[in-house]
């Protein structure tokens, strides 16, 4: 009963954009129209007339539920097809899980934190290992590489080498969100 645009029409415009919660307050107090109004994507229906504290207390419990999903999602690292969940540790690429020891786990954060940043076999040494790095030391090269084989197994070649400077993220980065 909005003007000019259905409750159903409205919700689907603000799932276009938006996943913020949606309590539908209507007239309608048939099944039919909460169901098909919960369905097209509200979080919760209150007919009127209603009590003020009700209202605030569904509000209040639809706020509670999106800070929990926001702080679930800030522990997601993403970018193209890798898929990092910070809480357990796991990794994916192209929805297959990748074992990365601690070291390769650390070393793609890091990059996928500052995916325009180029690394330095020391940058990553000392921020990984947190010791001072030793000038020929190989370490780097070999989680550098092992990290590439198993990325690339599912996945685009995502760590690029800048020859003379070091490592940068390289790839599709459209659905990074952090």
């Amino acid at each position: 009963m909005l003007p000019g645009i259905s409750g159903e029409e409205f919700i689907r415009k603000v799932r276009e954009n938006s996943n913020l919660p949606v309590i539908a307050v209507s007239a309608k107090v048939d099944q039919a129209s909460k169901l098909d109004l919960l369905t097209h994507g509200a979080d919760d229906y209150i007919t009127k007339p209603f009590d003020l504290n009700e209202l605030i207390a569904r509000v209040d419990i639809q706020l509670r539920h999106a800070n929990n999903e926001s702080t679930k999602q800030d522990n997601i690292l993403r970018y193209g097809t890798i898929v990092m969940d910070m809480d357990t540790r796991e990794v994916s690429v192209s929805g297959k899980m990748v074992h990365l020891t601690t070291h390769e786990f650390s070393i793609l954060v890091l990059m996928i934190n500052h995916p325009s940043k180029v690394f330095s076999r020391s940058n990553l040494y000392e921020s990984v290992w947190q010791e001072p790095y030793l000038e020929n030391d190989k370490t780097v090269n070999m989680h550098i590489s092992n990290l590439r084989s198993k990325l690339n197994k599912y996945g685009d070649n995502y760590i690029r080498t800048i020859w003379g400077i070091g490592f940068k993220l390289e790839g599709d980065s459209s659905s990074e969100s952090l």
